[in-house]
């Protein structure tokens, strides 16, 4: 009988209205970021089948005055050479900064971050700040975003270019990296490729990653309004997935089964971070899965990690110990 008793409901936390100001132990530029940082995407998301209007949503955010912040972290300091390659229709930008060890084949496979919908323009910046930041030649795939291209088509995009890099590479010479959208499109296209018997790179870093479309994690709920970047993107998954189940692991690669290979990850989050919850969960079904997992999680940080504070920068140092002692 005590089995089968109706089990009382469970009441929700209610969490009185607060101030939360920037923590003085944290350097200026960080404080003055989680202050003056704006979530660009403010306005009412269009209908998703509104295809035209998503198409003027994309375009009016990507040139809203609210990027210029991302836009001037995406601008790193210093010399970059840059090669564009055409590979079955996908466009790769090879990014190289200057400095690197002319004997250092290393690459950093690389999907960009935007929602899974924004940043296309900005595709070279974005890999110029991932090659100053970690020191390291990038491949940034060049993929194609809904609204006119929406799910499979960017995990195409992602397989075509890296098993072109596998003719180039060494698979202990790649290692993948995501940020964001991208963190959940570099896991996702590793599945398909793995799924589809590629050999696996020799490490993964996923950075503040958008693991989980479903969004059922804690801090989608206990970081909402708390995060000054990001707010819920349920509408753009919608549009992303295209009708195919958001819970799928090819569309949220949180679900997906570890156990049949998955390389060694480095993920990153912050303690204000929306998809604070996709970092930690990864973090456990990796482990779980007998994968070597490492979890770094930023104090304060919203979405992004605050790049090019010194804050982020002590977490990069890590990043780039981490590439270093995976790659042959």
């Amino acid at each position: 009988m005590k089995d089968n008793a109706v089990q009382p409901a469970v009441q929700p936390l209610v969490v009185p209205e607060r101030v939360l100001p920037a923590p003085d132990h944290m350097s200026d530029l960080a404080r003055s970021m989680l202050v003056l940082m704006d979530n660009p995407m403010k306005t009412p998301f269009p209908a998703v089948a509104d295809i035209q209007g998503w198409r003027k949503y994309v375009d009016e955010v990507e040139n809203s005055l609210s990027l210029e912040p991302l836009r001037k972290a995406m601008t790193p300091p210093g010399q970059f050479e840059v090669e564009t390659l055409d590979i079955e229709g996908v466009r790769i930008h090879i990014v190289t900064p200057e400095g690197l060890d002319p004997d250092d084949r290393t690459v950093l496979f690389d999907m960009h971050g935007g929602a899974l919908i924004f940043c296309g323009p900005y595709v070279v910046e974005m890999a110029k700040a991932v090659a100053a930041r970690f020191k390291a030649r990038v491949w940034t795939v060049d993929y194609r975003m809904p609204p006119e291209h929406p799910f499979p088509a960017a995990l195409e995009d992602g397989r075509k270019a890296y098993r072109a890099l596998l003719e180039r590479r060494r698979p202990g010479e790649i290692v993948m990296h995501g940020l964001s959208a991208g963190g959940n499109l570099i896991p996702a296209t590793l599945l398909k490729c793995r799924d589809e018997g590629m050999p696996l790179p020799a490490a993964m870093i996923l950075q503040t990653p958008e693991l989980d479309l479903t969004e059922s994690g804690d801090s989608f709920r206990a970081n909402a309004g708390v995060d000054n970047v990001l707010n819920s993107l349920m509408p753009v998954n919608l549009l992303y997935a295209n009708g195919h189940d958001l819970a799928d692991p090819y569309v949220s690669p949180l679900f997906a089964d570890f156990t049949a290979g998955f390389p060694p990850t480095l993920l990153t989050a912050g303690t204000r971070d929306l998809f604070l919850s996709n970092a930690v969960r990864m973090h456990r079904a990796l482990r779980a899965a007998g994968v070597p997992a490492e979890l770094h999680v930023m104090e304060a940080a919203p979405h992004g990690n605050l790049p090019f504070t010194e804050e982020c920068e002590a977490i990069d140092k890590d990043i780039r110990a981490f590439i270093r002692a995976h790659t042959c």
